[in-house]
Parts: structure tokens; sequence; C-alpha cells
């Protein structure tokens, strides 16, 4: 009875140091599954049908990964690093992370824009970033911050103008001081509409003849937003971007 009642403690012990042992391992990100936050404006954001063929560059992007990664677009259109906190977007978002998951970060739009109710100054914009960041690396989760994307607006001389030298600055040293990842969109999406100049850069973005779609029936010129063709490459230049900067989530990239 007693030789029992000693085998079955020392049983009882071995679990809980297995157990013990077990929580104290370090999970891995690269071998499980994460979640992709994304947080941003129009550019980034899921459509309504309403607005096709409209499509934010999260459309396409999520479909580049292998099964187990979750990604979540939380962008919405008109949206600045200041609105998206006052709306309450952020912290549920932020409650939710785990070690290893991600949060792509992209606002710029709305905010360099100080005749719209949602812009911010400078300082707000960086202390907005600066807060999205904080608060993601407090849960062991990886900011990842990328400049907004280039409008294509060509002078007459057909030169793309640069719209958001400011702002993308203003992004590109909070990335250096919190020494975080940035994906630089404005660079990359300005020397692929350079690249293809003033006709051919055409065809990323929502130009419409009146009648050609019924979403827009008197026709549209869009140099903002992208189509389904334009979303997509914007997204081939993320997933390019995360293979340069060599970060773990490369390895869930569909080969």
């Amino acid at each position: 009875m007693q030789n029992n009642l000693l085998l079955n403690i020392k049983q009882f012990l071995l679990l809980l140091v297995s157990l013990w042992l077990i929580s104290a391992v370090s999970i891995d990100p690269s071998t499980t599954g994460v979640t992709v936050y994304m947080i941003g404006d129009s550019t980034m954001s899921e459509k309504e049908v309403r607005a096709y063929p409209e499509t934010g560059w999260g459309t396409p992007f999520a479909h580049y990964f292998e099964s187990d990664v979750v990604v979540e677009n939380h962008a919405r259109n008109g949206r600045s690093t200041r609105t998206f906190l006052e709306e309450g977007r952020w912290d549920p978002i932020k409650e939710n992370l785990n070690e290893g998951d991600y949060v792509f970060i992209q606002f710029g739009h709305n905010d360099e824009v100080q005749s719209k109710p949602q812009s911010t100054t400078k300082e707000e914009y960086q202390t907005n970033l600066v807060k999205y960041v904080t608060e993601t690396l407090a849960r062991n989760a990886q900011p990842v911050l990328l400049t907004p994307i280039a409008r294509r607006h060509f002078d007459q001389n057909g030169d793309l103008v640069d719209t958001h030298e400011l702002y993308s600055e203003l992004m590109r040293e909070v990335a250096q001081s919190e020494n975080v990842p940035l994906i630089d969109m404005d660079r990359k999406s300005q020397e692929l509409l350079k690249s293809l100049g003033p006709e051919k850069s055409r065809f990323f973005y929502n130009h419409l003849e009146p009648g050609q779609n019924p979403n827009y029936p008197n026709g549209l010129e869009d140099d903002t937003h992208f189509n389904e063709l334009g979303a997509r490459k914007m997204a081939e230049l993320v997933i390019e971007s995360i293979r340069e900067l060599n970060l773990d989530l490369k390895q869930k990239i569909v080969q």
C-alpha cells in the first residue's frame, strides 16, 4: 500500500515537472502559425463590392502565405494614425497580439493633408506611430512600418511628383529611432511608376470611361487607389521587401 502511494506521488511529481518544462520552452514563430495584422488606410483596406474595381493591396497580400498564416486586414478608408486610435480600432488588435505575430502599419495619405479633419501634425503623426510600435513590441509581436504608396502624379514634363516627401521621412525617422523594420513603399512605388512612365502606369490605377463600370457610371480618374492589377503589384513589392529584410515571416511565403 505504502509503495503504491510513493509510486503515485513520484508519477505526479514527474507530471508537474513535465508540464513546467513544456511551458518553459520558447515558441519559434517561424515553425508555428502566426497572425499578420494590417492597420492603415484605403490603399491597404478591403473594399465593398460597390467600390470595385478599387482594390487595396492588402487583399492580394493575404494569398501569398502558407495556410497557417492568418492575415487580418483592419485597414479602413479615410483613416489616419489619429482617427484609427480615436475610433477604438487599435485596442482590440493590441489585446489579441501574441508572441510572433506581426503588425503592418501604413498611414500617411490622410495624416498629411492638412485640409482633412482626420489630418495630424508632424508631431502627432510620429507620436502615434511610436505608440503602435511600442505597444506591439510590449506584446512580443513584431511591428513593421510602411511608408505611404506614391500617388500617380506626373508633371507636364512627364516627371513623377513626390507627394509624400515629408510624412514618409517622418516615418523613416521613427523606424530608425525605434529600431524596427521599415518597408519604404513610397520609394519602391515611385521607382515602379517612373519605370513605367505616365501612360503605362495608368493601368495600375482606376481610370474608367463613362459607362464602363456600373459602379462608376460617370467614369473615374483616380490616381491614388489601385485596381486589381495595381494592388497585386504593390503586394508583390511588400513580399519582396519581407525577403529583403529577412523577417521570419519570409519562411511562410508560398514559394
